[in-house]
Order: C-alpha cells, then sequence, then structure tokens
C-alpha cells in the first residue's frame, strides 16, 4: 500500500535529510562561497583558467575551509568527513577548482598526513594548509596507472651518504597525469620502489623538491606539460621525470617503514603486500571525494535540466492555445526522474560512507577488517557515482537540446570536466575487481593484488557458504526482507521488503554462481590432464564477478536509501522520498529485468506490470520535480547558467503576448475557453 503524495512539499525538509551529518559545512559553504572566481568563463583559455584556479585556491586556503580533516595542533579539526564534505560542495563551482583543492589538501597534504610521521607534520603541514607549498601526489606512471605496486620507478639507500637515489628508469617509468605538476607545485609525494642493502621492499612514498623558489625545475628533474585535455582546463597535469635525484632520507614518509642509517629496513608490518594495502587505505579520502563530487555535478546538471523542461514548451495539443512543458511529455519524465532517484539514492549511499570513512580513520588504531569494508564500498561507490554522472550529465544536455551545447549553459563543461572522473583515482573497471573481491569469501588470507586471482589454492578456499551483509538501517532491511511471503509473484511491486529482497536475490545468485564457476575452474586447472592456467580461471569469468560486483552495488545504495528515508522527521517529504525510493528500485529492476526474467524472478505479466507501475510514479513525482532539485539548494550564482534566466524571460514574454492576443480573440467572439492545467 502506498499513501498519496502531499500536494506540496517543503524543499528544506528534504535538504535537511540530504545535508546529513555535515550540514553544517554544507550550509557554510552555500552562505560564504561567493566570488566571480568561483566558475568557469565562457571562452577562457589554458592559461588563464590555470590562473583563475590557483588564485581561487590561495583564496579557498585563507578562507581555511578545506583543511578540516588535518590535525587541530596545525590548524585543521581534525574532521576527515567534514574535509570530503568540503570538497564536494567545491565541485558545485568549478571542478578544477575541486580538482586543485583536492590534489593540494587531499592527496598531497592527506599523503603527508597518514604516511608521514610527527616530523613531517611539524615541518610542512602548516604550509600545505595555507597553499604556502603547492604540492603534488606523484603515484601514476605512464606504464602502470592501474597497477600501483608494479611501479618501475625506484628508490636506492646508500648507506654511505645516508640519501636515497631516485630514478626514473625508462619512459614507462615517468609519473604522468600528475595534478599541479606543470605550472604550480614545489614539491612531490613520489611513490617508488624501496631498494636498501640490495633488497625490495615495496612501494613507499618519499617527500621530493621539484622546483626552487624561483620556480625551477630542481637538478635532476624534468617536468613536462600534459598539454590540452577534453575538460579541468584549469588543472595543470604535468609530467615528471627523476635522473638520479638525491633525496634526503628523513623524507620518506615513514610510518609504515622506516630505514635506518646503516640501511637496515624495520616496518610494523612485515608482510609486503599488507604493507602495501594497508599504506594506500589511509589514502581512500581521494576516492571518495571523486565519488561525492561527481554526484555534485550530476546534481546541478538535473537542476538546470529539470528548471528548463519546466519553462521550455513543445508542440500543441489539440485544443490547447499553449504548447506542452517539456516536463509533461512522458518520454521526458523517463529521461529526468530516474535519474533523479538515482541521484537521492547516491547521495544517501554517499552520506553513510563519508561517516564510515570519519568514523574508521579517526579512531584509535587501524580495524582491518573495517578498513578493508571501507576501502571495497569506496571503491563501489566511486564507480557507480561518476558512470552515473558521465549518463547523466549526457542525457541533461539533450533533454535541454541545441541550448545545452553551449557552453554558457554550463552542461558542456560539466561533461567534459567529469569525463576523466571514470578513470582517475582508480579506473571504474578496475575498482569493480576490487568490489568482487571483497565479496568472494576467502580471499583475504590468499591475496593482496591483483595476481592472486591466478592462484589456484585461492580459488579453492572459496567453498563457504555466501552471506549477504546488510549495510544501514540493517534491522529495519531485516524484517522487511524477513516479511516477504512466499508466494513473491503476489506481494504488490511497491512493497518494500519485496524491492529490498529482490536485489539481494539477485547479488546472491551471481555470487553463488561465480564461486560455483571459479571452483571447477581451479579443479580443471589442477588436473594433470588437462591443465588450465591459473590466470584463465578467473579471466573466463570476469564478466561475471563483474557483475556481481554491481548488483552488490545498487543492493547496498538502495539499503541507504531506506536508511536515508528512516531519518526523516517531516511527514511530507517522508511521502515524497518513499515513492522517489520506489523509482528508484523498479526502475534498477527494470534495467535487469531480462535477468530476472530469466531467473525466475519476474513472470511475463509481472513484468509488464512493472513498467507500468514505474509509468504511474512517473505520473506522481512529477509535479514535485522542481521541487527535488530545490532540495540540493545549490545557489544561483553557483549555477552559471544562461539558459535558466533566458528561457524563463522568453516564456514570460511570450505568455504575456498569448494572453493579450487570446484576449482580443475573446472580444471579437472568435476563441474558446480552454483550461490551462496547473503548473502551465
Amino acid at each position: 500500500m502506498t499513501t498519496l503524495l502531499p500536494h506540496a512539499v517543503d524543499p528544506r525538509a528534504l535538504t535537511e535529510v540530504l545535508d546529513g551529518r555535515w550540514g553544517h559545512v554544507r550550509r557554510d559553504a552555500r552562505e560564504n562561497l561567493h566570488d566571480p572566481d568561483l566558475l568557469p568563463t565562457y571562452g577562457e583559455n589554458v592559461q588563464e583558467a590555470r590562473e583563475r584556479v590557483t588564485r581561487t585556491a590561495e583564496k579557498i586556503a585563507r578562507s581555511g575551509r578545506v583543511t578540516l580533516g588535518f590535525p587541530k595542533e596545525y590548524g585543521g579539526e581534525g574532521d576527515a568527513g567534514g574535509s570530503v564534505t568540503s570538497i564536494e560542495m567545491l565541485a558545485f563551482t568549478d571542478l578544477s577548482l575541486m580538482v586543485k583543492a583536492g590534489v593540494q589538501w587531499g592527496l598531497f597534504g592527506g599523503a603527508v598526513q597518514a604516511l608521514g610521521t610527527e616530523r613531517h607534520h611539524e615541518a610542512y603541514l602548516r604550509d600545505i594548509m595555507s597553499f604556502d607549498l603547492p604540492g603534488c601526489f606523484a603515484m601514476t606512471e605512464t606504464g602502470h596507472g592501474s597497477d600501483v605496486q608494479q611501479l618501475r620507478t625506484t628508490c636506492t639507500y646508500d648507506p654511505g651518504t645516508q640519501t636515497f637515489d631516485l630514478h626514473t628508469p625508462h619512459e614507462a617509468a615517468r609519473k604522468d597525469y600528475i595534478g599541479n605538476a606543470a605550472k604550480d607545485g614545489r614539491m612531490a609525494v613520489v611513490f617508488a620502489q624501496l631498494v636498501t642493502r640490495g633488497r625490495r621492499h615495496g612501494v613507499h612514498a618519499w617527500l621530493v623538491p621539484i622546483r626552487d623558489e624561483q620556480g625551477n625545475p630542481v637538478p635532476g628533474v624534468t617536468i613536462g606539460d600534459d598539454g590540452p585535455k577534453a575538460g579541468l582546463l584549469g588543472v595543470d597535469n604535468g609530467r615528471l621525470t627523476f635522473d638520479h635525484v638525491t633525496v634526503p632520507r628523513d623524507m620518506l614518509l615513514d610510518r609504515f617503514g622506516s630505514v635506518a642509517p646503516d640501511g637496515t629496513y624495520t616496518s610494523s608490518i612485515e608482510n609486503e603486500t599488507r604493507r602495501f594495502f594497508t599504506m594506500l587505505g589511509t589514502l581512500v579520502r581521494g576516492r571518495v571525494s571523486v565519488g561525492g563530487s561527481a554526484s555534485s555535478a550530476t546534481k546541478l546538471a538535473l537542476d538546470i535540466a529539470v528548471r528548463y523542461g519546466e519553462t521550455r514548451r513543445q508542440f500543441s495539443a489539440p485544443g490547447a492555445d499553449r504548447e506542452i512543458l517539456l516536463n509533461d511529455y512522458l518520454v521526458h519524465q523517463r529521461k529526468l526522474l530516474p535519474a533523479l532517484a538515482a541521484t537521492y539514492a547516491y547521495s544517501f549511499a554517499q552520506e553513510e560512507l563519508v561517516g564510515t570513512m570519519h568514523d574508521v580513520q579517526g579512531g584509535d588504531g587501524v580495524d582491518e577488517a573495517a578498513q578493508r569494508e571501507l576501502e571495497s564500498r569506496a571503491a563501489g561507490l566511486k564507480a557507480a557515482q561518476t558512470w552515473h554522472a558521465t549518463r547523466t550529465i549526457q542525457m541533461c544536455r539533450e533533454a535541454c537540446g541545441g541550448a545545452g551545447y553551449l557552453q554558457e549553459n554550463r552542461l558542456p563543461h560539466l561533461k567534459a570536466d567529469t569525463d576523466v572522473f571514470t578513470t582517475f583515482e582508480g579506473d571504474n573497471t578496475v575498482l569493480l575487481q576490487l568490489v568482487a573481491k571483497g565479496l568472494l569469501t576467502g580471499y583475504r588470507d590468499a591475496f593482496g593484488s591483483l595476481d592472486g586471482w591466478g592462484k589456484v589454492g585461492f580459488i579453492a578456499d572459496m567453498v563457504r557458504e555466501t552471506v549477504l551483509e546488510r549495510t544501514a538501517a540493517r534491522g529495519l532491511i531485516a524484517r522487511l526482507v524477513d516479511a516477504v511471503p512466499g508466494r513473491e509473484d503476489e506481494v504488490p511491486l511497491l512493497d518494500r521488503g519485496w524491492q529490498l529482497k529482490m536485489l539481494e536475490d539477485r547479488e546472491k545468485h551471481l555470487l553463488d554462481g561465480a564461486i560455483r564457476r571459479l571452483r571447477r575452474g581451479a579443479e580443471a586447472a589442477s588436473s594433470p590432464a588437462r591443465p588450465v592456467r591459473p590466470f584463465d580461471v578467473f579471466n573466463d569469468v570476469q564478466d561475471h564477478v563483474l557483475r556481481t560486483a554491481q548488483a552488490h552495488i545498487d543492493r547496498i545504495v538502495l539499503e541507504a536509501f531506506v536508511a536515508g528515508i528512516e531519518r526523516t522527521t517531516d511527514v511530507d517529504a517522508r511521502a515524497l522520498l518513499e515513492r522517489v525510493c520506489d523509482l528508484y528500485a523498479l526502475t534498477t529492476i527494470e534495467a535487469d529485468r531480462a535477468w530476472f526474467l530469466e531467473h525466475g524472478r519476474l513472470t511475463p505479466n509481472r513484468s509488464k506490470a512493472l513498467t507500468a507501475t514505474v509509468n504511474t510514479l512517473l505520473k506522481d513525482v512529477r509535479p514535485h520535480m522542481v521541487t527535488l532539485v530545490d532540495a540540493f539548494a545549490i545557489p544561483e550564482d553557483w549555477k552559471g547558467a544562461a539558459i535558466l534566466r533566458e528561457e524563463a524571460d522568453r516564456q514570460e514574454a511570450m505568455c504575456t503576448h498569448d494572453g493579450a492576443t487570446r484576449d482580443a480573440a475573446l472580444r471579437r467572439g472568435t476563441a474558446t475557453s480552454v483550461e490551462v492545467p496547473p503548473g502551465q
């Protein structure tokens, strides 16, 4: 059973629940971040964009709004969740500024904070926070972007001089796509293979000066510019190579591994693979920020497209004297409303993720199980949110027709700037593999890197029954799912328990199937008659495990939505969110209807009813489209879309003209009285 939606919902009640735990950070940004330099300028070139973004980053540094995550003793607030939220808010303005800030205070500063020790913090954090020391995060190499464990740059210790020799051995080991490198960066956190006493100890990080006070490259460092990109014009991505650069011993960020003056290596984590993933796990904040920032860009695009559709009219209905609003067409609703529902769902999932990150990383010590779960969740949601941004921003561009193609209407900027989000801070396909590894029982004790997929012992170990761990609102979700009767085909499609169970069942079925296929492959690999390469065992089911990872993400996102509704105290806002959640759940099932039909979860008749129900939901939610984007609470001066002003002015002028013409016709007795529906 569903309740009737109220005639009107106060968007502020929706904003309150969307803003969540760090609502004070969001409100502060909306109230105080207002500067002409915050928005990309129509027609600006690369140099102009870089100068504007650097200038704005300096202003932001003075405000203190991007240093919340740093320790209190250095001027921060020790608020990791607030730090990520502030980056998300910057993404509403200019994504180049968001990336610039993310590199400086998230990646560069975050690495010094997370991987360094007190002497590094004391020497550098204040200057990093104030932007007096612009820096880079030099991890990615031309030949090894996703497989960080196989980086080729070396840093070899010499006990005679008590220094490291940092070297780029060949072109494929060049550090590439490094933000802040081409123009502003003076120091870099460089990731390389640590070598001492003739032995490698895996990837570690060093603080390395790359420019002197005059802005010239230091001896041995070659700096290049990556050149024009599709978007993010204000980010100075560059290339770094090192020709036997001398690095003092104390510039090793040695929280997890240190080198004594005589070259002796020690670490609190003996296993090299475990140590590597522990180090990278401390840097998960960047990945969380990218997913959240992609959602900010998506909200902005939807705000523009929904408002345009509320004023733009095309084609007349028989007997009507005005053309029809775009938002009144079912096909337009089919574009915008499912995307809007998914954006709400991802907002709640992101809120839960940021809270988990804040709690896990803010505690004493390292809870390895919680950290692994955090990394898997961050990887999956980053992939989901950035792919959603790419699809939705393109759809919004099309929904605005030719106007959406003009730079002055912001959508081309959003499209170009977010395109790279699907492959930076982790390629999305690789990230889904990380999620899949987390779902396959028994993997933790067998491997750490992707090479572990080829270990037959790992595959054979996956024999236990799979159990799905529920996320938010566990008790509520369990009650809803358990209440679904055995005859699921008789349960109403709007029953929340049935929706949750459908996504749970799909994930569990896919996971069970993947494990069965991997076990069969492991048995074949062990056969002396027809041996199979261990690599092929996984490679042959790679599409299956990635599908499993995607199903897992869909399920946890729906659970987060349910938890968000549970936190909503305003009755009218809650009723609207329930309907939007129905729309997210049913369009998710509808998108994979073939699977549900093939596996007996839907009958043909019920499948048809699913589409009819979605269409009914669209009609129900249609009157609240503007309210739903109003709830994003995006300040007008952050939107920077001429289309929102011009179309409203044009329609007002047309309405005045049409009204005058109609009045004259009525006076002549040649017009009929036609009632215009509310909202038109």
